[in-house]
């Protein structure tokens, strides 16, 4: 069960990093370019530029773009929609990751109960005749459980955090860029 939650935890931490990686989360110069386009009152510059970025925060100027038409109600309704789905996306698979994180050493203690109990049936069996091999034996089986848990359990949770982190800086970062764009946007009109 440890082996099957460690490469389900190995596999959601390659596509997290797949996935950021392809959402050019770890470059905001280009969305500050984009800002400098719209200060200069490029707009179509600035559009065009935004189609071809693919951090979530190029999406959200470009809703914000897209609905200056609209009521601030409905511009607010807009932006919110899309930054919700952005966000949704970066979430994706995160959940179980964290629930690996905590489950495993769990399962690694579940694994070294276990062992000490048939460690300890073993030794009962033997009544007079104890071997400390038999104890020894099953005591070094059950710590293997905790210890694998542990294996399982660490790197899982510093992904999960790492990647929490990323989302919230990206959280930011979309805020941001809506707040200014729309600065901008006003300040031209």
């Amino acid at each position: 069960l440890l082996l099957g939650l460690s490469i389900i935890s190995l596999t959601i931490i390659i596509i997290k990093i797949i996935q950021f990686y392809k959402s050019d989360l770890y470059n905001v110069k280009k969305i500050e370019a984009i800002i400098d386009l719209l200060s200069k009152n490029k707009l179509t510059e600035a559009k065009n530029a935004l189609n071809n970025i693919f951090h979530p925060a190029a999406k959200i100027m470009l809703v914000t773009l897209e609905s200056q038409k609209l009521s601030n109600e409905d511009k607010e309704n807009q932006i919110s929609i899309e930054g919700e789905k952005e966000l949704r996306n970066l979430d994706f698979l995160l959940k179980p990751l964290e629930v690996i994180s905590n489950v495993a050493p769990l399962l690694g203690l579940l694994g070294t109960v276990i062992g000490m109990i048939n460690a300890f049936t073993k030794l009962e069996e033997a009544g007079s005749r104890v071997d400390p091999a038999i104890l020894a034996g099953g005591i070094w089986e059950a710590l293997l459980t905790t210890a694998f848990g542990l294996i399982v359990a660490i790197p899982s949770l510093a992904a999960f955090y790492w990647f929490d982190g990323q989302v919230n800086k990206t959280r930011e970062d979309m805020r941001h860029a809506a707040i200014k764009t729309n600065i901008i946007v006003k300040s031209k009109n």
